[in-house]
C-alpha cells in the first residue's frame, strides 16, 4: 500500500466505505461504475452498458493495483486514500497471465506460485496461487494447456458457482452490504 495511502487513513479514520462504484471484468480491466452503470444493473450477468466505463488512464491504473486488497471476509477493495472502495468482481480477485516460462503474474503485477489448478463445467481455468485464486486469462489459455499436458498442473473439476465459497472470495461486495441493511 502507498505510503500517502496509509497517511490518510491515519489522518481520516473514519471515512465511509464506497460500494458498487468500482469493477473488475474477467480480462483484468478496471471499470468506473456511476450512477448510470449502477441503475444499469449488477457488473456481471447484466446488460453491457451495466459495466461502467473502462478505466485507460495508465497512472490511475497503477495506483488501483499498488493499493487493491482484501479484507478479512473475502471483500476486495481498492484503498484510496481514506476510503475503501469495494470491487465488484466479475470472476476472480485475481486475472492470471503466463509467461512462456509458465511464470505467473495477475493483473495487477504480484508474481504467485501454483498451488492448484481448477478447472469449471465451462472449460475456464483457474489458479490456486501463494497470493491467492484466480482466472486464467484467456489469451494464455494455450500455455496453461501445455502444462496440464506436461502433468505441471492437475486441475481438480468445480462448478463455477461454488468457487467464491470454496476460495473465500465476495463477487459483489455491494450486494452483500444491501442484504446486510
Amino acid at each position: 500500500m502507498d505510503d500517502i495511502v496509509k497517511q490518510a487513513l491515519a489522518k481520516w479514520p473514519n471515512v465511509p466505505d464506497c460500494y458498487g462504484w468500482l469493477g473488475l471484468d474477467a480480462r483484468g480491466n478496471w471499470y468506473l461504475r456511476d450512477y448510470s452503470a449502477q441503475a444499469s444493473g449488477p457488473f456481471c450477468g447484466g446488460p453491457a452498458q451495466s459495466k461502467g466505463t473502462r478505466l485507460e488512464h495508465a497512472r490511475l491504473i497503477e495506483f488501483i493495483d499498488r493499493n487493491y486488497a482484501s479484507d478479512s471476509s473475502g471483500q476486495w477493495f481498492f484503498q484510496n486514500g481514506p476510503q475503501r472502495v469495494y470491487v465488484e468482481l466479475e470472476v476472480t480477485p485475481y486475472i492470471w497471465h503466463l509467461d512462456p516460462d509458465l511464470t505467473l503474474h495477475s493483473h495487477n503485477g504480484q508474481s504467485g506460485q501454483v498451488q492448484a489448478a481448477v478447472l469449471d463445467e465451462q472449460g475456464c481455468l483457474y489458479v490456486q496461487t501463494d497470493i491467492g485464486f484466480g482466472l486464467v486469462h484467456s489469451m494464455d489459455m494455450g500455455l496453461a494447456a501445455n502444462a496440464v499436458e506436461q502433468g505441471l498442473w492437475q486441475p481438480q473439476e468445480m462448478l463455477c458457482a461454488d468457487l467464491p465459497a470454496h476460495f473465500a472470495y465476495v463477487t459483489s461486495p455491494q450486494t452483500r452490504q444491501l442484504q446486510a441493511t
